[in-house]
């Protein structure tokens, strides 16, 4: 899980696997036809594959798994199917309660991509986070290269990102700060 793109579009997704993406995460707000749709070719890249949001779409593609916000439902629908299960979560209480193989943690910055994105909570907030879970955490919100070398110094196994999906310095400054540990 050490880079997880999150991309609407299989060009992007090629790209960012090529770039060094682990985990490709397919993220477009539409019905499940149509996420299915889009989805479609998805599978054969060579990383793990999760759509966003839409159980679904995820049974329908062949997905590894489906990442869930905290207010959407699927859940057992998710583990009934055997998919890999990925949580948000932007405080403590809500990582503790999380049933999930999974979270995606943050925002750790501010950032542009998700307007109605929590307040952020800073590396403080990840590492308070990545110390109280026994699941791997993907820190996301306003990670790139320059400091996703500080999210893995505090405990993540991995950055989600969307602009920076296809940096190929991100997957080296990843790699880099396991490497440290």
């Amino acid at each position: 899980m050490k880079v997880h793109a999150i991309v609407t579009d299989l060009n992007t997704a090629r790209q960012a696997v090529a770039s060094g993406a682990t985990v490709v995460q397919l993220r477009v707000k539409a019905p499940t036809a149509e996420v299915v749709e889009r989805g479609h070719g998805f599978r054969e890249l060579l990383a793990m594959f999760v759509v966003n949001d839409d159980v679904d779409a995820a049974i329908a593609l062949g997905a590894d798994g489906v990442h869930l916000g905290q207010g959407d439902e699927g859940a057992g629908a998710a583990r009934a199917a055997g998919l890999l299960l990925g949580r948000s979560a932007s405080t403590l209480d809500e990582a503790l309660a999380a049933d999930a193989d999974y979270l995606g943690v943050g925002p750790i910055w501010e950032t542009p991509s998700k307007r109605d994105a929590d307040p952020a909570i800073g590396v403080g907030g990840l590492r308070e986070i990545c110390a109280a879970v026994e699941i791997p955490v993907v820190a996301i919100g306003g990670i790139d290269a320059s400091n996703a070398g500080e999210c893995i110094r505090a405990g993540a196994a991995g950055v989600a990102v969307i602009r920076a999906a296809t940096d190929p310095g991100l997957r080296r400054a990843v790699d880099a700060a396991l490497a440290a540990r």
